[in-house]
């Protein structure tokens, strides 16, 4: 008898991401926080940056307790000289998005003082921050992984949203074009997309007894998300594992916008 050839299979990509380096802004608390543990978990090495230092130096202590490597940066990432200057400071394979603002009010009452504050957080710094880490990893000739949070308040409405739904779907259209822009150039960029989590961001909103129960009537697996529900995705979008995915959206919405 011929002897038979072996069967050649396929390989998981790895999901690990020893070697690398990110760099993760808004990881004082909430999502910032979780994505900050699971890079590090996953063996990268992370810079924690956000406005309040107390909180990430804390932070950072209670990951290299862990024995994994971190840092922590003051930022204030609508500080765009600053933010350049943190960028600079060495190349980054992954960067990490996670500074949020929420003023939530009817559309009637948003503020103009209010709409800048908020576009300025979640669009205006994210296009910038996305930009800025681009050119560094395009003269480094280096691929690179761009991670935003954004939120399924991009692909749908909420109430008293109109202004934090413009910046998330605003978000999301920036996205495609620059993936469409860096593609060549090996710089994957999408948006992971919560539902509501139980983070201090989302607390006024989830003791709310109606509105709990409205978003929990909306989400289709029956409760709000907590953190650990988005570190598995930010792992996924930070490594080999997609390495084909770019220009699109990891929905983490427990089935809100499956409707």
């Amino acid at each position: 008898m011929t002897p038979q050839q072996p069967i050649s299979l396929p390989r998981t990509p790895s999901f690990r991401l020893d070697g690398r380096a990110a760099i993760v802004t808004g990881a004082s608390s909430g999502i910032g926080q979780a994505a900050a543990v699971a890079l590090a978990e996953a063996g990268a090495h992370v810079v924690c940056a956000a406005r309040r230092l107390d909180p990430l130096n804390r932070m950072v202590q209670a990951l290299q307790a862990k024995g994994l490597s971190a840092e922590a940066l003051a930022l204030d990432q609508t500080d765009l000289s600053a933010l350049q200057n943190a960028l600079q400071r060495r190349r980054f394979d992954v960067v990490v998005n996670s500074a949020g603002l929420a003023r939530h009010t009817a559309a009637t009452e948003t503020t103009p003082e209010d709409f800048d504050a908020v576009m300025g957080v979640n669009l205006r710094s994210a296009y910038f921050l996305s930009t800025l880490a681009a050119k560094e990893m395009i003269a480094a000739g280096q691929p690179g992984s761009i991670i935003h949070i954004g939120s399924q308040m991009g692909h749908v409405g909420g109430i008293d949203r109109a202004l934090y739904c413009a910046t998330k779907h605003g978000l999301e259209g920036m996205v495609k074009a620059m993936a469409v822009e860096w593609g060549p150039r090996r710089i994957r960029i999408n948006t992971l997309c919560p539902t509501f989590i139980n983070t201090p961001m989302g607390a006024q909103t989830l003791q709310n007894p109606e509105r709990r129960a409205w978003i929990e009537s909306k989400i289709k697996l029956g409760r709000v998300g907590e953190v650990e529900d988005i570190m598995g995705g930010i792992v996924y979008l930070a490594s080999d594992a997609s390495a084909l995915i770019t220009g699109t959206a990891l929905m983490i919405d427990g089935g809100w916008t499956a409707e």
